[in-house]
């Protein structure tokens, strides 16, 4: 896991680092750090913010579990967006989130998806009902134990009674991306993601919607970080959190955080 972190944080001290060799007087654009779930929301806000004359950030994208972890590390970052408040926590602790810029930013809900030209479950199925017809497949999801959408699916399904009975059927993915690509190629019957990755996907169709109450409420946290330097790293998180910039993430599916 160590050796991981470290490439990953040497693949991030290159991307802060390209370009300085040409243009030394050019700002630098801000650094993003973003669970793997944003992924066409937050490029649509960075191409926004490009737009209005700014350079457009560089976003990694990855798991917030592993991003906290390289952010701990050392990572250079100027924004740390986590699909959980654990993570964010985590890096609170370490002393990395500048103080005062920590601000709930999101939400989402969970669903289950199948391929989309599967026949079964049939629409309008509930959790119960398509799980019950998973026989002998499998149920993408990512990690249970530290991919906040994996967190939040096993306390959905214990809370429904089901984690027991599915839990020798997880297929366990690095981040919610890899276990919707498992569905996307057939690999798995069943899969358990944000309902924001379902719609970004034509290859899946919803199934059933987790009830709201069966999980912790989902909420996205966003934070400057403590190194930041990036000139324009406050004015792309303020733009990100105005109306505008919400409104972005309104129109791929997200929620305000908790609702």
């Amino acid at each position: 896991m160590f050796r991981h972190v470290l490439i990953a944080l040497a693949g991030l001290l290159a991307l802060a680092t390209a370009g300085c060799g040409g243009q030394q007087d050019a700002p630098r654009a801000p650094l993003i750090l973003a669970a793997a779930s944003l992924q066409e929301a937050m490029n649509e806000a960075a191409d926004a913010w490009a737009a209005k004359g700014h350079a457009r950030p560089t976003i990694s994208f990855a798991a917030s579990s592993a991003l906290a972890r390289q952010v701990i590390a050392g990572a250079p970052a100027d924004l740390f967006v986590s699909a959980d408040e654990d993570w964010m926590d985590a890096v609170e602790r370490a002393g990395k989130v500048r103080q005062g810029t920590r601000r709930d930013f999101l939400g989402n809900r969970l669903v289950l998806i199948a391929p989309a030209e599967a026949g079964t479950p049939a629409p309008g199925a509930t959790v119960e009902t398509a799980l019950a017809g998973l026989g002998d497949g499998r149920l993408a999801m990512a990690d249970p134990d530290s991919v906040p959408a994996g967190r939040y699916g096993k306390a959905a399904l214990a809370s429904l009674g089901l984690w027991a009975r599915v839990t020798p059927h997880v297929a366990g993915a690095e981040n919610v991306r890899a276990a919707l690509a498992l569905v996307e190629r057939g690999n798995a019957p069943l899969g358990l993601v944000y309902e924001t990755d379902a719609r970004a996907s034509r290859q899946v169709r919803v199934v059933a919607a987790f009830p709201p109450g069966s999980h912790p409420p989902i909420r996205y946290p966003i934070a400057v970080m403590t190194d930041s330097a990036a000139p324009d790293a406050r004015g792309y998180y303020d733009f990100l959190l105005s109306a505008e910039g919400r409104a972005i993430f309104a129109r791929h599916g997200f929620t305000e955080p908790g609702a």
